[in-house]
């Protein structure tokens, strides 16, 4: 079968589209052909590679996708060939404390398709069926993909994690993006307000507008910490997304109001840096960190997508075999939303 895949850790050179054997199924897995998958600067971050990360080569990227049954496995209930799914992108072992309190995001042996086994990127994939989300004929492929990841990840982090309530304000640092895309949606779904947006380019902020967004400010043409000091009275805002890291976090701790919350699940600027600690304890601040969601948050959100009240921002669709092309475009930030893939 053909796939997008890469032999060794490194630069974008390393990713191929090419063949590759079929996956065998295990007992309680589904062999799922794939209809759509979606990049994530996770892709970018797995061929670069990190200490401790091992994988199986050559390794298939991508950690979301949706698709259709072609096998079942003998151990599988609920599923049969020729059933549309989604897939739920984050591998648990059901069993651990964490699995059994509901809390499978934090499981002992906690993984991501695409991240620490092989994805979506190719015409056929091995899940487990305790991943799969049956998929309503009025979803795209496309749409379930390009949700899967990113609105998990910012449901529970948004809700769940930051407990925003509504009459809240938020600010999203970052207008492209799949999961600040996704953000924004889900704060004015909650009834956040106001919505601020930082954004690098006026394509990106319209998008945000037209998301929910209610105040737009361009990092290129202003300084954008002093734009939140002066858009909120001097008094800040209650919580900021910023998934940037080095570049942005000391401006977001100071544009958070006394007791505000500032969340993050990603680094894409840089993982390591400093702040000012008498920020945190001057003003009551809070940092909360978060990794994808537990099941019942990816059903929960998945289901506002499936209705139509949450909708995945798609640059472009794409047939697989450009599946190089589109992680080169993608590291350019050349990107509003996702990138989908077709096999």
């Amino acid at each position: 079968m053909k796939a997008v895949v890469f032999k060794q850790h490194g630069p974008l050179d390393n990713v191929e589209y090419t063949d590759i054997a079929e996956p065998e199924i295990q007992p309680h897995e589904v062999l799922l052909a794939v209809k759509a998958a979606a990049l994530n600067r996770l892709d970018l971050w797995v061929l670069a590679g990190w200490p401790g990360l091992k994988l199986k080569l050559p390794h298939v990227l991508g950690s979301d996708g949706a698709g259709v049954v072609t096998a079942v496995g003998a151990e599988v209930e609920g599923f049969a060939v020729g059933d549309r799914v989604a897939v739920n992108p984050s591998l648990s072992c059901g069993r651990c404390h964490y699995c059994i309190l509901g809390q499978d995001n934090l499981c002992d042996k906690f993984a991501i398709l695409g991240e620490h086994v092989d994805g979506f990127l190719a015409e056929y994939t091995a899940v487990p069926a305790r991943n799969l989300l049956p998929l309503p004929e009025q979803t795209d492929f496309a749409d379930a993909a390009a949700a899967s990841l990113v609105f998990v990840t910012a449901w529970h982090s948004l809700i769940e994690r930051g407990h925003l309530r509504a009459g809240e304000s938020v600010l999203v640092v970052g207008a492209g993006g799949g999961v600040n895309t996704a953000a924004i949606q889900i704060a004015r779904l909650a009834g956040a307000a106001p919505i601020y947006v930082v954004g690098s380019n006026e394509e990106k902020l319209e998008q945000a507008r037209a998301l929910g967004a209610d105040v737009l400010i361009n990092r290129n043409e202003t300084n954008w910490g002093k734009a939140i000091y002066e858009a909120t009275n001097r008094q800040g805002v209650d919580i900021v997304v910023d998934n940037v890291g080095a570049a942005t976090y000391h401006t977001s701790l100071r544009s958070l109001r006394k007791g505000g919350r500032l969340l993050t699940v990603g680094n894409t600027a840089g993982a390591t840096f400093d702040f000012d600690n008498r920020l945190i304890f001057g003003k009551h601040l809070t940092i909360i960190g978060s990794t994808m969601g537990p099941t019942a948050d990816y059903k929960e959100v998945m289901g506002l997508v499936f209705n139509g009240r949450l909708q995945p921002v798609i640059d472009s669709i794409l047939p697989l075999s450009q599946g190089p092309d589109a992680l080169r475009t993608l590291s350019e930030n050349k990107v509003i939303g996702k990138l989908v893939l077709t096999p």
